[in-house]
């Protein structure tokens, strides 16, 4: 799986610094959140970098290059360390944003068994079906042309490159097999990259002792 995942050179044009760290993890055993992983949001809120920290000033950088405004559509880890104290999902969601705000970097994570082909970051025709909910309906929506977009063989799975995730690929308390995607631009080193997926593992363990990851960096 992670083998095959690819990041499209007109993205890598945009921002040459470009990593990402992927990470896929079988045999989860999700749940509501607990004790446990509401420590751990707590904890990262006490660490978490601030809005105008460099790495996330970056993001909003990476947004502009492809016309989106940061100010309107925020770059999920700007999104997250505005909203304290951190929202309450269920034990890997809490995971991965509680490791998120505490480095500074996006992190993504898809239901694997929902996911069809291979991930690939590329930037948008315009026409690929991004599955939504609208009042409460589901709903098609569409990304803009020339949008950084993660998608698969049924279409977009996040917008503006980590803003908003579709409801299909989401991972939800039945989750058992994951994709996560750690993103990186500078002046995050590939170093504390590799840290921050590190200690997403060590979280994971202790919700599933066991499992099985791997992991495959990803540069330009």
């Amino acid at each position: 799986m992670i083998e095959d995942i690819w990041v499209d050179p007109a993205v890598t044009e945009l921002r040459p610094d470009f990593a990402v760290l992927a990470m896929a993890v079988y045999g989860l055993r999700n749940g509501p959140t607990d004790d446990r992983s509401r420590a751990w949001l707590a904890e990262a809120a006490d660490r978490a970098v601030a809005p105008d920290d460099p790495k996330v000033e970056a993001w909003r950088d990476a947004y502009r290059a492809f016309g989106a405004k940061p100010q309107r559509t925020r770059p999920s880890v700007d999104a997250l360390v505005r909203r304290m104290p951190l929202p309450e999902i269920n034990l890997v969601v809490d995971a991965y944003n509680a490791v998120s705000v505490g480095h500074g970097l996006p992190i993504g994570g898809e239901d694997l068994a929902r996911y069809a082909g291979t991930a690939r970051l590329v930037r948008a025709a315009g026409d690929e079906p991004f599955e939504v909910v609208e009042k409460g309906e589901p709903a098609i929506d569409h990304p803009e042309i020339g949008e950084v977009v993660w998608r698969d063989d049924l279409g977009v799975t996040c917008r503006r490159w980590n803003w908003r995730q579709c409801v299909r690929t989401r991972i939800t308390e039945e989750t058992s097999d994951a994709l996560f995607l750690l993103e990186r631009l500078a002046p995050m080193s590939l170093e504390e990259l590799r840290a921050a997926g590190n200690e997403l593992t060590v979280l994971l363990e202790e919700i599933t002792p066991g499992l099985h990851a791997e992991t495959r960096l990803i540069t330009a």
